[in-house]
């Protein structure tokens, strides 16, 4: 039998409603070119069987072990020419597929690409508005020549990944960055991947407040940041370009005035720059905001955004605190062994 073209994978612990129409997306596409493997996370409601029904082949852990081993197990098992990595939570459009196999066939040497989410998220709060609709400008806005990989969309050719030893499940054992961690390895090792901005998903999740702090500073910026020191440079890439770093000085200086304003009226000057700095900067995204969602929709997401340039330098400053001590300890080690 012929090997079929991609081998969809997905991780899953206690995928409930979203993890359903997940799976009801996946029958809506018309790629049929593909075989789906469903790796159960050690889940106690009905994802497992849920995607038996579906025709999925399933992969279950007696525990979880997090999204980066479910995926290499699930990558043990495929038998296609490229691993297709969707998460649990996200719905392909009926084209996903047939878009991916074109950006691949039109770039045959081309070893993993990856997509985004489409601007109509499914959750109406406003926080996951903001959330998604973020993530959908930073990729629709980002550099095709990649540098980094996104699983929740993502395609890595199945040889390539096995020869780089896939995710790292040791030093990721929970959701966290460890599909951007992979992509620095396929740079590093001389692969090439793509940012395909026409392969889109619709993300699911309900974001809230404290999950969108909790992810952004403790699973993905604080461990991103002891990532680039220990590779020892920072990438000037998605939402790290030269036009973030600024912002993020700018919104800490506005701030500084807002406080210094409880002495001393006149650094209210401060802020006032550092706001206007801030709305220049990134006028595009809020123009955005308006034409997705309207005026208002705007006009509220932009204290949040500058609130995320605020708890980004947090996540920083964690992160670099964390590195200096795992190095402090491995010096101390050394020493010791001596």
């Amino acid at each position: 039998m012929n090997k079929p073209h991609f081998s969809v994978i997905i991780p899953v612990h206690n995928g409930g409603s979203d993890f359903e129409r997940c799976l009801d997306a996946l029958d809506r596409s018309r790629f049929s070119d593909r075989e789906l493997i469903v790796v159960d996370d050690g889940s106690t409601d009905r994802s497992a069987q849920l995607a038996r029904l579906r025709g999925a082949e399933v992969i279950s852990t007696d525990h979880p072990r997090g999204p980066g081993a479910a995926r290499n197990l699930g990558a043990e098992r495929a038998s296609g020419e490229f691993l297709f990595f969707v998460d649990a939570d996200c719905e392909v459009h009926p084209d996903t597929f047939d878009r991916a196999a074109a950006a691949l066939e039109a770039e045959p040497d081309l070893d993993a690409l990856f997509g985004c989410y489409d601007d109509a998220p499914a959750a109406q709060n406003f926080i996951a508005q903001f959330k998604n609709l973020f993530h959908s400008y930073t990729h629709q806005h980002g550099g095709e020549d990649a540098t980094t990989f996104w699983a929740g969309c993502g395609v890595v050719r199945r040889t390539v990944f096995a020869g780089i030893g896939g995710f790292d499940e040791e030093q990721f054992p929970r959701p966290s960055i460890e599909d951007i961690e992979l992509g620095y390895r396929l740079r590093d090792g001389g692969f090439t991947i793509r940012l395909c901005k026409e392969v889109r998903v619709k993300h699911l999740k309900a974001w809230t407040f404290e999950q969108l702090m909790r992810s952004d500073i403790f699973d993905r910026g604080a461990p991103w940041t002891r990532l680039m020191l220990d590779r020892g440079r920072i990438d000037d890439t998605l939402n790290l370009r030269w036009s973030q770093r600024v912002s993020a000085a700018l919104a800490w200086l506005l701030a500084a005035g807002l406080l210094g304003a409880v002495w001393r009226l006149g650094s209210l000057w401060l802020s006032g720059l550092s706001a206007f700095g801030l709305l220049v900067l990134n006028r595009d995204l809020y123009a955005y905001f308006a034409r997705q969602r309207g005026v208002m929709f705007a006009m509220k997401a932009i204290p949040l955004h500058w609130f995320y340039y605020l708890y980004a330098c947090l996540a920083f400053t964690v992160g670099a605190g964390g590195y200096a001590l795992s190095r402090g300890r491995a010096r101390r080690s050394r020493a010791e062994t001596r």
